[in-house]
């Protein structure tokens, strides 16, 4: 299973199954505890990830990443600080449906969660929950997990 957003699918109607370049955000949302939230994902199943998703029409890329964190997760997010971007061969991705593309992943951090309530969606996740910086899941989406290490990186400069 694939879930597009709008432009996504609208694209696919014209150009079919071809490579594509498309842009994505993902957030390390870090709460008072300083675990880092990730979420159980329903594709690829029982994978856990960071929250995040591909970019619409008109958004920017923060803009993006408290649209999915909202979706994904309940948590309305403020303010976002830049950890990295990533982008390049290993981000080829296709999907089971065989859609071909490549994502350029602009990975945010953030510890300001200004409201909402933790739930877990029903669609894109199975569970949410916090995990130690040191202590992530084995089954765990690998650019994520590289996420993750470039905050390490970060931190520590």
């Amino acid at each position: 299973m694939v879930i597009y957003v709008g432009y996504v699918q609208e694209l696919r109607k014209v150009i079919g199954k071809r490579p594509v370049i498309l842009v994505g955000s993902v957030v390390i949302v870090i709460n008072d505890e300083n675990k880092v939230l990730l979420q159980q994902r329903s594709y690829p199943y029982g994978v856990w990830g960071l929250p995040g998703g591909l970019m619409e029409l008109t958004e920017s890329t923060e803009d993006c990443a408290r649209r999915e964190v909202l979706e994904e997760t309940g948590l309305i997010i403020g303010k976002l600080e830049l950890v990295s971007v990533s982008s390049g061969p290993q981000n080829f991705v296709r999907a089971e449906n065989g859609d071909e593309f490549y994502v350029v992943t602009i990975v945010y951090v953030t510890k300001d969660i200004s409201g909402g309530s933790l739930r877990v969606d029903g669609d894109e996740s199975l569970n949410l929950e916090y995990f130690d910086l040191s202590n992530l899941p084995d089954d765990m989406v690998g650019s994520h997990r590289k996420a993750i290490g470039d905050y390490f990186i970060k931190m520590s400069l």
